[in-house]
């Protein structure tokens, strides 16, 4: 009977050094990618393999229009600049919609997704997903994650990130974005693949419209103080 106990035992012990492992390099992953650029993610080099490029320009955010980070909260999470990167009223809408048309994911939750693991709809990927968004909201301030969510986001087939998407969509720098171009891209960013902020449909033209009220709604309220120079 010992024997057998002891048989049990270590597969179990070393499952959980695995996991304290595991959960410590994670730790120091995400506090270190505060002050570090991540070099590149999953996604980056599976369009790469695809598509045969990878256009990215790393920009901080005071590089960037600041239409961009209120167009994005606007177009993918109102709640940004309150929530603790779970926005539980969204969730239990999402819960609530009996066609699964709504989306609960939060910018910080695209970030720990985008950053740290890979594009994938099963139950483990969102379950390390969770763990990621627990320990960004601890490790950096929102300023930090929408510049990281500005330079990783896909813009369209091998184009991430700000500065790629301004100039591949309107040969400008991210800098220099309008209000109406920003709320363009950020209409593209639920199907970056299948929509155009260069060249919009009817649907994109309409969504950014909308984006560009709701960002000029966040600029007036306060909603987005946590990513602007006062926040």
């Amino acid at each position: 009977m010992r024997k057998v106990t002891r048989w049990v035992r270590r597969p179990v012990r070393s499952l959980l050094r695995g996991l304290f492992l595991f959960c410590v390099l994670s730790a120091l992953m995400t506090s270190a990618y505060r002050w570090i650029n991540p070099p590149i993610t999953v996604t980056m080099i599976g369009q790469w393999i695809d598509q045969g490029r990878l256009e990215r320009d790393w920009r901080s955010l005071d590089e960037i229009s600041a239409h961009l980070p209120l167009a994005v909260i606007a177009a993918e999470d109102a709640r940004f600049c309150g929530h603790y990167g779970f926005d539980f009223v969204e969730i239990r809408r999402a819960l609530a919609d009996k066609d699964r048309r709504r989306g609960a994911s939060t910018i910080t939750q695209q970030v720990a997704k985008n950053v740290f693991l890979w594009p994938d709809p099963s139950w483990f990927r969102k379950g390390l997903e969770a763990g990621f968004t627990v320990l960004i909201e601890a490790f950096w301030p929102k300023t930090r994650t929408m510049e990281v969510y500005l330079n990783v986001a896909e813009f369209g087939p091998g184009i991430f990130g700000a500065e790629a998407a301004a100039r591949h969509a309107f040969g400008k720098s991210a800098a220099d974005l309008t209000r109406g171009e920003a709320a363009r891209l950020a209409a593209i960013l639920p199907n970056p693949r299948g929509r155009s902020a260069a060249q919009p449909s009817n649907f994109v033209a309409q969504r950014a419209r909308s984006i560009a009220g709701g960002a000029e709604t966040l600029a007036v309220n306060g909603g987005a103080a946590c990513v602007s120079d006062d926040g």
